[in-house]
């Protein structure tokens, strides 16, 4: 048997099959180049919120930075700040009235290029509160932008988080596809008394009328852990391949035990009232370690500083980053440990029937890397963008940069995006206050619609203040990728199957029978799409076969 892969730089990759077949397929080598890179918002100047919660996403011309105190708008092609107001600002212009004494928490945003508007989320508390806030009930904020432009007007919405029994609302996450759009949070009574999750669900077309309403949502209730998984995530999905899709892990972990599998469930017929749940899939995995927790005293994997402190606290397992779904694959991400360092875990879901394509862990012997965020496009890249830090090592902003080929996901080299320069020690931990220092929640990062191999990633990073020591600030970068076409081949039965990745319909298939070819004839039959593939179906030839894409 002989079997040649040969790349042609002008052609792609050129493939011969036999009557007895290999499974073959290129290499993924992604290039990736850093373009936009500059410091976004910084503690003293900008917020006073501790942590930032360091979140936003692309749109056509800018870039949005919404995060604890501070909602920011930048221009996407200089990084010149070209608006910025407070957030409790940002929601009183959008319309929405909140008591003197409340505060605000938790800001997500999205920008959805299928509709062109931005979509943005945060939770109320009491902020005068007494005794624990987690023992009042509290409200879900929305907002819809009028228009792609995050400058102009907005329209709010604020509602009871549970109607029902009143509990708080935690850690709220936002969703969008082309259905509908979707809140959920992680609900307490009381900080050490975590209930469950709850979901709430909103007709998009509702909310992109020329009157946005709300009047149509569904309200799930309060849910258990044990029955939709724990800190759910719903999927952002702008191709329309998936609609509804929720994934958590089964156990974020309050103990040092492992845990294992994912849930996955989804929102059927969101697009109208009366919206129901289907039921829950368990997906398999390996076990992962909670990383931290914030039911155990440290050191229990927070990460460590050169200073030697082991104060600063990360993550535990949940997903606290959006959920991708491209071509109906799903892409989530969340910390475990490895080795005694915490570690990133990727996944690949297959949405339709939820089974686990891909999963691995990113981990170094020397750092700890914390807050991830992934987002990915159709040509299979895939970008994830964290913080790192050691004893040798500040606290760092990082990414890192892969691509999809055959069913295998390779990435490259870790990216420093921006270093710091001190140790974080934050200003209760300063003052004596705490006994750890909050950093995160989360990071953001978020696939340009203009370009789709531009990825735009939020992370944090430690700077010096006069007036607060070591403070955090913001950076925002812009990753440059040129993704490589690959074409794979592989025999299924009396047939073999040839797949590209699914971003590049500008290419089509072509086939000869002789090498070095003479006259190349393009494949007549249609490409269907298959976890994020373009997949043509032939039957195997009695003699040689050769394959190329063109585009």
């Amino acid at each position: 048997m002989n079997l040649i892969q040969r790349r042609l730089s002008a052609v792609g990759l050129v493939l011969a099959s036999y009557l007895l077949l290999w499974s073959v397929s290129a290499p993924a080598e992604v290039l990736v180049t850093i373009g936009q890179n500059f410091t976004g918002s910084t503690y003293g100047t900008d917020s006073l919120a501790l942590p930032a919660d360091a979140n936003g996403a692309i749109g056509p011309q800018h870039f949005v930075e919404f995060i604890n105190g501070s909602f920011a708008v930048y221009n996407k092609t200089n990084g010149q700040n070209v608006k910025r107001i407070s957030d409790l600002k940002f929601w009183s212009n959008s319309g929405v009235v909140l008591s003197t004494s409340d505060g605000v928490t938790d800001p997500r945003i999205i920008y959805d290029p299928t509709v062109q508007r931005w979509f943005a989320s945060m939770v109320d508390f009491d902020a005068g509160a007494a005794s624990d806030p987690t023992l009042e009930a509290n409200d879900f904020l929305l907002a819809v932008s009028a228009t792609s432009d995050p400058r102009g007007a907005w329209h709010g919405f604020l509602f009871e988080a549970d109607p029902d029994t009143g509990t708080f609302a935690d850690f709220p996450t936002l969703g969008v596809d082309s259905n509908a759009v979707y809140l959920s949070g992680d609900m307490y009574h009381g900080e050490s008394n975590p209930i469950g999750p709850s979901l709430v669900s909103f007709p998009k077309a509702d909310l992109l009328a020329a009157t946005p309403t709300i009047a149509n949502l569904t309200w799930f209730g309060v849910m258990t852990y044990g029955q939709r998984g724990d800190v759910l995530q719903p999927a952002i999905c702008f191709d329309g391949s998936t609609s509804g899709k929720i994934v958590a892990t089964s156990d974020i972990g309050n103990d040092s035990n492992p845990h294992s599998n994912l849930v996955s469930f989804a929102i059927q017929n969101a697009g109208g009232p009366g919206a129901t749940l289907s039921l829950t899939a368990v997906i398999p995995t390996a076990a992962w370690v909670v990383p931290d927790s914030p039911y155990l005293p440290a050191p229990s994997f927070h990460p460590i500083q050169p200073d030697g402190t082991d104060t600063l606290q990360a993550n535990e397992a949940r997903f606290s980053a959006k959920v991708y779904s491209v071509a109906g694959v799903l892409y989530a991400v969340h910390n475990t440990e490895l080795n005694g360092r915490i570690a990133i875990q990727w996944y690949r879901i297959r949405a339709a029937d939820n089974s686990l394509l891909e999963s691995g862990t990113i981990a170094d012997p020397d750092l700890d890397l914390f807050f991830p965020s992934i987002a990915a496009n159709a040509y299979g890249v895939v970008v994830i963008g964290f913080n790192g830090c050691s004893l040798n090592t500040f606290i760092s902003c990082y990414a890192m940069v892969g691509q999809t080929a055959s069913g295998v996901t390779t990435f490259g080299n870790r990216l420093l995006l921006q270093a710091s320069t001190l140790d974080y020690h934050d200003f209760y931990e300063q003052l004596g206050l705490n006994e750890t220092s909050r950093w995160g929640d989360y990071s953001a990062t978020s696939v340009d619609a203009s370009n789709p191999n531009h990825f735009w990633t939020i992370q944090m990073y430690a700077t010096d203040s006069q007036d607060y020591g070591s403070v955090w600030s913001t950076q925002i970068t812009e990753l440059v990728t040129t993704p490589l076409v690959s074409l794979a081949i592989a025999p299924a039965g009396a047939n073999v199957v040839v797949s590209w990745p699914s971003g590049f319909t500008n290419y089509h298939l072509q086939s000869a029978t002789n090498l070095p070819p003479t006259d190349w004839s393009d494949v007549g039959l249609v490409p269907q799409t298959n976890a994020n593939q373009l997949v043509v179906q032939l039957p195997v030839s009695a003699g040689s076969q050769f394959f190329r894409l063109k585009e």
